[in-house]
């Protein structure tokens, strides 16, 4: 089975602009997220896909693996696809899973990258596979940067939100859950995907994992227990830079 990682970014973030470039503990943060994904033994190739010449030129510096794409994409995985095409292309091959993973999340590891993976070797019909872990207090639960999610017995997710799910009606739980952007996707549903027509649930929350669950199709969840953040502002990146420093002194 062939399988790809590729990691969009653009320095244009509307919440925080130009973060894959600013630096956690001295070290970009794309360059993080990179580092440890192309560490993954059953990855065969890891690309950045990108928008801009800042992106593209940095990874070209670290000598990794990088593909410009159009500036009119609205979602990762429209980047995420257009990318995929021209890596085919490139190399001359097709891959069977297209592994994205955004360009903040870099807590993520090679480990986690290979859990996402294990239910398609399992499982012929999985279309697509989320990763998720516990959020861990109130004000996490309450953060509308911090997509939610709720599945099912089997571990099929049914909804995506910003806002707290499930009801915090009767208190802040310790099993409830968040996404964590490193998205595996069956090569041909992930095409598939982008053909689709955004749907009313995907555009209330801001997530597009909605319009597959919209469409009737499953996505599966697979927990990792050890805790990730995500970066999403100033924020965000500093509380991200304690954290991978205190992790490096265990």
């Amino acid at each position: 089975m062939k399988i790809i990682t590729i990691i969009p970014a653009r320095m244009n973030s509307s919440r925080f602009y130009g973060k894959p470039l600013k630096k956690i503990n001295g070290i970009p943060m794309i360059q993080r997220v990179y580092d440890n994904v192309k560490n993954c033994n059953k990855i065969e190739s890891t690309y950045v896909a990108t928008c801009d010449k800042e992106i593209y030129n940095f990874i070209k510096s670290i000598n990794g693996n990088v593909i410009m794409t159009s500036k009119k994409h609205k979602r990762a995985t429209e980047r995420t696809s257009e990318a995929l095409s021209k890596i085919e292309k490139k190399n001359k091959k097709k891959y069977d899973i297209v592994v994205m993973v955004q360009g903040d999340e870099p807590m993520i590891t090679a480990s986690m990258i290979n859990q996402s993976i294990s239910p398609f070797m399992k499982h012929k019909d999985i279309k697509v596979v989320n990763l998720m872990t516990k959020i861990k207090n109130l004000k996490e639960f309450e953060d509308l940067n911090e997509p939610k999610v709720v599945f099912d017995q089997f571990n099929n997710a049914l909804y995506f939100s910003r806002s707290p799910i499930p009801s915090p009606w009767l208190k802040f739980q310790k099993n409830i859950y968040k996404q964590v952007c490193a998205i595996p996707f069956e090569r041909s549903f992930l095409l598939k995907f982008n053909k689709m027509k955004p749907t009313l649930l995907e555009e209330t929350e801001s997530i597009d994992m909605n319009r597959i669950l919209e469409s009737g199709i499953k996505i599966k969840m697979v927990e990792i227990k050890k805790y990730v953040k995500s970066v999403d502002n100033i924020a965000d990146l500093k509380e991200v830079e304690k954290m991978l420093y205190l992790n490096k002194k265990k």
